[in-house]
């Protein structure tokens, strides 16, 4: 245990340090209204490093007692800017009592390193009493309680005053001191305090499950958790499904002694900060350079875009010979279309949703496993081994009804990938309505009520009820229902029907596939893109473009969509306006996938025949009638002017229909 004086000494260091460093937000602090809040003030480690390591060391080693000490010095420093205000600025403002130090690790030396910032599952006992940070997703967030915080005591032999902090650890027990703690030149041991009335600082308290990332785990681990306490003006930051770095003291957490019972120990983190992570999931770093080389790879295909196009869909599942449909698909549904708010305000989904209907061994799995790294932020999981409340959020009791993150919302703001879709119940697919289309997931349970946010991408594989009949409807053929059909944006059927031809081209290109990734030159974009490249380019054009359709895209889209609504009855599920909403997402990331800024014919010609493969299994763009067996052509560009002359004929056949009354 240190002295007074020093103390006094770290205590004057700090004060000096945030004056110093951080007056602008003591200055907004003394000039807020409300003197009963609690306010935060925002360091960064970095700068603390510094400016002063050894103080920083010592806020790290001994973050307990450092911390509060940090805390005192805000108060010391918000004095000081009350008085520099009033002096030079002629403004006065309100002193403050509750002032916490929040010390942001990020950029920091421990960020660097696995002691110091190790995953979840790695906490042990030898992480305790340092300052630790810890990344996860937030799967539990509790209800907002009030807990009694420092209360003062008064030695009844020599009065000396002292401060009695409870211990979270024991469910806020207060543990009064064997003696007197005061430090006079003749020690008083008394044994006998009494509290002191009005001195109590009362406090919020929530707690929070954060659960490691799935993507960053082997096969068979099972993915760990840590309780999470937060204080003060750290409560209800953050909500179920949010991506958080959390850095705090970790400590145990025990019930009380119960007789002949065994006392059960549970890690906790007290947190000091939490910094959402959500708008940078994936922490992809996409530099100038290449940026540069993206530029410079469409440069290159100025005058042939689509050829540059299937060289960067090549590297998609490039396992997977041919199947060019699926692989413009998957591309087109990762990146997906611009979120906007309609006329009523209410708003428009920009993510698209992709169903594939396949036999058994036409490669879906491997799809779905390759979106999954594509993706920033991905979930993976089968109809089978989910249900409704696995998917969506289920209630738990811990000492109170708590709500838990599903699936969905555990995948906000990335994908969500559903193998073996057929194999759900009926119920547990009704769940997922809400959650694909209005991107929220409303919950009544154990009288809990509230929305959740699922803005997520939902990628599903389904085999086909028995054999496939062409003559059906995919209702029928899938036994899904209508309503959920017509939320998915494209839905591709992948027959495995008996080709010599092709499947001799198909083993020839398995049998080589070591060769070919064995002589691969990776900074050659022109043939193939390799996974690295692809994650930051699709993570690149979804941040940087916003495509605007034009006067020409709209009269396409709009026309074939009415064409449709007229002549389709085979596939009335479909041909709904949800149909139209997926056309204008679709011609938008095709437009942000071939690096424009604006959705033209060609785009909307692209979004046309991914819907027309979605209608039937004999597409337009599927040279055999099959999406299984669709291939990249030679010279896309000129296949392209015949797409364009069949859709010229489009608005012409819809001006002749008569109009329905």
């Amino acid at each position: 245990m240190e002295s007074p004086t020093q103390t006094a000494e770290h205590i004057e260091s700090m004060t000096e340090f945030l004056a110093k460093h951080y007056s602008d937000q003591l200055r907004e602090i003394s000039l807020s209204s409300d003197p009963k809040l609690h306010y935060p003030l925002f360091i960064e480690y970095a700068e603390l490093v510094d400016d002063n390591p050894s103080l920083a060391h010592l806020v790290f080693s001994n973050p307990e007692q450092f911390l509060r000490q940090f805390n005192d010095s805000a108060i010391l420093a918000h004095k000081i800017a009350l008085e520099h205000m009033k002096k030079f600025e002629k403004k006065i403002g309100i002193e403050k009592r509750f002032i916490h130090v929040r010390i942001n690790t990020s950029g920091s030396p421990l960020e660097r390193s696995p002691e110091t910032f190790p995953s979840i599952g790695r906490v042990r006992v030898r992480h305790r009493g340092i300052l630790l940070m810890l990344k996860g997703t937030v799967i539990r967030s509790g209800a907002v309680k009030m807990y009694e915080g420092e209360r003062m005591y008064r030695c009844r032999k020599c009065k000396h005053m002292f401060p009695i902090f409870p211990e979270l650890e024991s469910i806020n027990s207060i543990v009064k001191p064997p003696f007197c703690p005061s430090q006079r030149s003749k020690s008083c041991e008394g044994t006998n305090f009494d509290p002191v009335d009005d001195t109590v600082t009362r406090h919020d308290y929530q707690e929070i499950k954060i659960q490691e990332n799935t993507q960053v785990l082997g096969v068979g681990v099972i993915p760990r958790s840590i309780l999470v306490v937060l204080k003060d003006d750290l409560v209800d930051n953050v909500k179920a499904g949010d991506d958080v770095v959390v850095s705090g003291i970790l400590t145990s957490k025990w019930s009380h002694d119960l007789k002949d019972v065994r006392c059960d120990l549970e890690p906790m983190l007290i947190a000091n900060h939490v910094r959402r992570t959500n708008e940078l999931k994936s922490e992809i770093n996409i530099s100038d350079d290449l940026i540069e080389k993206f530029k410079n790879f469409w440069s290159h295909f100025r005058d042939t875009p689509l050829k540059g196009r299937n060289a960067i869909l090549r590297g998609i599942c490039p396992q997977v010979f041919g199947l060019f449909t699926v692989k413009l698909a998957v591309a087109l549904t990762l990146i997906g279309g611009v979120q906007h708010v309609d006329a009523s305000g209410t708003k428009v989904r920009g993510e698209s949703h992709l169903l594939l209907i396949g036999d058994p061994g036409t490669g879906k799995s491997q799809f779905l496993k390759f979106a999954a790294k594509l993706s920033n932020r991905a979930v993976i999981t089968t109809g089978l081994g989910s249900t409704s409340a696995g998917l969506t959020v289920t209630a738990v009791k811990d000492g109170e009804w708590m709500l838990e993150a599903g699936a969905l919302v555990l995948a906000d703001g990335g994908l969500c990938c559903i193998d073996e879709f057929d194999s759900m119940r009926e119920h547990d697919r009704a769940t997922i309505h809400e959650a694909m289309e209005q991107q929220s997931i409303s919950v009544a349970k154990a009288g809990l009520v509230t929305t959740l946010s699922t803005k997520t991408i939902v990628f599903g594989a389904t085999n086909p009820k028995g054999q496939y009949d062409p003559d059906q409807s995919l209702s029928v053929n899938t036994a899904l229902s209508g309503p959920l059909l017509s939320r998915f944006d494209i839905v591709l059927v992948l027959l495995d029907t008996k080709n010599p031809e092709w499947d001799a081209v198909v083993s020839s290109h398995i049998l080589a596939e070591v060769q070919i990734e064995q002589g691969r030159d990776v900074d050659d974009l022109t043939t193939i893109w390799p996974l690295p490249m692809l994650q930051r380019y699709i993570q690149f054009v979804k941040r940087n473009f916003r495509p605007v359709l034009s006067k020409e895209a709209e009269e396409i889209i709009s026309s074939y969509y009415r064409l449709q609504r007229r002549s389709s009855t085979h596939n009335a599920a479909r041909t709904t306006v949800r149909m139209l909403e997926s056309l204008i997402r679709l011609a938008q990331a095709h437009a942000r996938l071939m690096f424009r800024n604006e959705v033209t014919r060609l785009d909307a010609i692209t979004a046309i025949l991914c819907i027309e493969s979605s209608m039937t299994i004999s597409a337009i763009v599927d040279s055999m009638g099959n999406a299984l067996h669709s291939n990249f052509s030679e010279e896309p560009d000129q296949e392209c002017i015949l797409f364009r002359h069949y859709l010229t004929f489009v608005p012409i056949y819809v001006q002749s229909l008569p109009l329905i009354t």
